[in-house]
Order: structure tokens, then sequence, then C-alpha cells
């Protein structure tokens, strides 16, 4: 059981929820500070205050004053309003994760909601009953409030649900669970949609597995380093320290140590001088896409245990402050920043695609083919990668710098960060093809080289690579193997893909 605070949250900790199915719980300290907030709320309704999201309307309507016995009724009509989302539905795990940071952001007792409603979306965590949530129709401030709107609809009985690997009507799974759907007292139904949890669980999903991906970029141009007899100079520690990024430095230092044993790679004057860039500034780039992505790990990390929403009540009630901590622009920027990061992983493995099919750039086989002109060989598998790059590189024009005045000029500046945080998935899973298609060509390169001459690491990845997908004996639909290969790439990390098994004698 993982306990929930309003803070401390961390990617570390999403990941192994996710991965092990772990349920989670509100701290009772966290429980303690939203009830003294809710009792601020229940204050200002008794004494007839006038407070934003309160006892107004929304957005330009804060000036209309509602009514103490249609409190409740305003915020049922905000969700059902708001809830106008379009297009397919976000992963289930990402409105899972949606669930998980909406009720950590109302933990930390700044919101004015009731403890039952946040111990409501992690009950709905718990038992994986997972709102129906569209993708699109967010301008990411403020916040995410169509995306949210649909989160709350299944906590108030409307909407639907994944339930059981069947979408269905949320009433239904709450039947089936025995739930008494919530009704919504004052400024509960602005507390849960104000906020940038959309996006936000959308980029956690996201960098995690662009996490990954970085990872497997940098063995996958092991592979294609061996299979050109790549020179090693270029990646020796003087070089990296002496510009100081210790991401290029450690990128070096990972390619050094997969291919410490291996009989191809080579030194430099032995074959050639230099290599193109492509191979021999892969600290360089794959380097800098460490620093984007650790930029984002920051943002993320922060955005997941912050107060989003508003208005926020401080000081037991004393101190009800609008703000608009609801806006996305952080994290806009930072998914803008993962779209170019992983862009670039996928722009350069790309272009040792082509060194490796181009019988101009190396003295392989023509397109790696088993019967150059007979068969085609790996000739269009560097198209498809072509192809994804390219489209890669119009998703990762930035979202952040684009802005649509909304609710008749209230909110005349918004951050896009849902556009950029769903293009950015959009990248991951397009440069993890092209990654997939390079690691296919390698494979195929190095049989030609001589596996045997691999390195320790490099010959656990072929022969792994190898139980998803043969050799080229002869032409065939390559598009299966391409996904084969993602979809392997997807569900392992660095750390299963070159385990080397134990002998049967160890095993004994």
């Amino acid at each position: 059981m993982v306990e929930l605070k309003g803070y401390g949250l961390t990617l570390n900790m999403i990941k192994e929820i996710l991965a092990r199915n772990l349920p989670v719980k509100a701290s009772e300290a966290s429980l303690a500070a939203v009830q003294k907030s809710r009792m601020a709320v229940e204050k200002i309704v008794t004494e007839g205050k006038i407070v934003y999201g309160i006892n107004t309307g929304f957005g330009k309507f804060s000036d209309v004053r509602i009514n103490q016995n249609d409190v409740r009724e305003l915020q049922i009509n905000l969700i059902r309003s708001h809830a106008c989302g379009v297009g397919e539905p976000f992963p289930k795990v990402v409105s899972k994760v949606m669930l998980l940071l909406r009720a950590n952001a109302l933990l930390k007792g700044f919101s004015g909601i009731r403890p039952v409603v946040v111990e409501r979306l992690l009950e709905y965590f718990n038992k994986d009953i997972i709102p129906v949530i569209p993708q699109q129709g967010s301008l990411g401030a403020s916040g995410d409030l169509a995306p949210l709107s649909h989160l709350v609809l299944p906590i108030v009985g409307e909407g639907e649900v994944f339930y059981k690997e069947k979408r269905m009507l949320a009433q239904e799974a709450l039947f089936l669970e025995g739930i008494t759907p919530l009704t919504l007292e004052a400024k509960e139904g602005l507390a849960l949609i104000n906020g940038t949890q959309a996006m936000t669980a959308m980029g956690v999903v996201g960098y995690l597995e662009a996490e990954n991906l970085a990872y497997q970029a940098e063995l996958i141009a092991s592979l294609s380093l061996e299979s050109h007899k790549g020179i090693m100079d270029a990646f020796a520690e003087e070089i990296h320290i002496a510009r100081g990024y210790h991401q290029q430095v450690e990128t070096a230092a990972r390619i050094r140590d997969y291919l410490k044993d291996s009989q191809l790679t080579t030194r430099q004057g032995e074959v050639r001088v230099q290599d193109a860039y492509s191979l021999r500034c892969i600290p360089q780039v794959h380097g800098a896409s460490w620093q984007a992505l650790d930029y984002v790990k920051e943002k993320l990390e922060i955005e997941m245990n912050a107060a989003t929403d508003n208005p926020l009540i401080f000081h037991e009630g004393d101190m009800v402050v609008s703000g608009g901590n609801f806006h996305g622009q952080p994290i806009a920027f930072a998914m803008d920043f993962m779209k170019i990061a992983v862009a670039e992983l996928a722009n350069i493995s790309e272009r040792r695609i082509e060194r490796l099919v181009n019988p101009q750039l190396n003295d392989l086989p023509a397109f790696l083919s088993p019967e150059p002109g007979l068969q085609s060989g790996a000739m269009i598998l560097q198209y498809s990668a072509a192809s994804l790059v390219s489209e890669n590189k119009t998703l990762a024009h930035p979202a952040s710098v684009d802005s649509i005045p909304s609710s008749a000029n209230q909110e005349d500046h918004v951050s896009m960060g849902t556009i950029g945080s769903r293009h950015a998935y959009q990248i991951i899973q397009n440069a993890r093809r092209v990654l997939a298609i390079e690691l296919f060509c390698a494979l195929q390169a190095l049989e030609f080289r001589g596996i045997h001459l691999m390195a320790t690491a490099t010959r656990s990845l072929y022969e792994k690579s190898r139980e998803i997908v043969p050799s080229i004996i002869k032409d065939r639909i390559f598009s299966t193997d391409i996904e084969k290969l993602a979809d392997w790439l997807k569900n392992k990390s660095v750390e299963d893909m070159i385990m080397v098994p134990p002998t049967k004698q160890e095993t004994n």
C-alpha cells in the first residue's frame, strides 16, 4: 500500500505503482488538512461571503452571485457543461494516473473539498474503475477543464468507465461494485476540474516510456557501431569530460560498457580515421536529449505535487485567493522539450539505418539483401523510418507558442500543454518504431559481420531479439517484424534485453 500525502510523489513511485498494481491510500495527516480546508468553505457558505467558485459563477460569470440554495446545482452544472471533450479516449493508464494525481493535489489541503471525495478518487483507482476521458478539448488553462470534467462524471454516477476490460456506463460499474454516486457540495466541482492533471498524467506516462526508450536507443546504437566497425576512440572518457555535460559523459560510458569486449569495433586509423556523425556523435546527441529529459522529469515531479486549482484556501479560511496555478505553461514547455528530445533520438537513428542499408556508405550487401536484386531486403524499411521521422518533425512544433483567448477574453492566454503532451506521446510511439527498424537492420548486418565477434551485452540483445523476429532469408512482409520489435521494446527495460541467462549447469 502506497500512502499519498500531497507531496513527495515521484515518477519512480508511479512507475512502481503501475508496474506492480499497488493500491494507494491517503495519509491521515493529509486527510486532516483536507477536512480543515473543507470547514473553511462551509463557513464561507454559511456566512454568505462572496468567494469565486463557491457562490459565484465561473470564468466570465465570476461576477454572478449564486443563491446559497443553488450551490449544489452550480457544481453539477459545471461538470456537465464542461464535459465536452472529443476524440479518442486517453489510454487507460493515463486516465488512471490522472485519478492518482488529482487526489494527490487535493490532499495538500488547499482546495476546500470533503475527504470523502478524495477517498472516492482513490477507491476508483484501486478498484480499476477508470473514467473514459476524450483526449481533445483542453486549452491547458484554466487547467484541463474538459478532460477533468470527464474524470469527475463517474464520481457522480454519469459518463463512461473502463471496468474489467470493458467500456461501459459508469452507473453499471458502480452497481457491480456497490458504490453510491456522490453529490458534489460547494466548490467541489471546481476543485476537481481546475488543474493540470490531464497534461501532467499524459506527460508522466510519456516520460516513463521516453526514459526507457532513451536507454534502449544507446544499446541499439551500440549494435550499429559494431555493424560499421565503429571507432571507439570517439567514446573515450577524456573527450566527454572535456566538454562538461554529465549526460554526455554518462552516455559514452554506457556505450563503452556495452562494447567493452567486442571484436568488431576498431581504433582510429585501423579501418578509417573518423566515423560519420550519426556514429561518432552519439554521446553528444543522445546526451543532449537526456538533458532535456532531465528537465522534463524535474518539472513533472514538481507539478505532480502541486496545488493547481482556484481559488486556494490558506490559514483555515482567513485567506482565500484567486490565482492562476491552473495555468499549464511550465508543463507545456516541458512537453515541447520532450517532443524535441525524443524526435532527435529517432532522427539520428534513421541516419544510422541509412548507413546500414546504403551500399555506398558501407561494405555490406546492398540493403542487407540475401540476394541483392532478386530480394529487396531492408530497402523500404528505411523509407518507413524516414516517414516516421518526418511526421515527428511536424508533431515537434511547439504547442506552447500558441494561445487562443476563451471565456469572452477573461481567459486570454492559455498554454496548450495538453496538446503538447499528446503530441509528445505520439512522437514516442513513432520513435520506438524507428529504433525497432534500426535494431532489425543491425541484427541482419551483424550476421554478415559475425555474431560470434559481438560484445557480450550486444550478443545477448541479438539472441533475445531473434526470439522475436527471424533473419531475412527472403523477402517477407516486414511491417509485422517492426511491430513485434516495437511492442517488445515497449514492454522491456535494457536490463531485460541484455540479461545473459544462466547456463544449465549454473541453474542446477
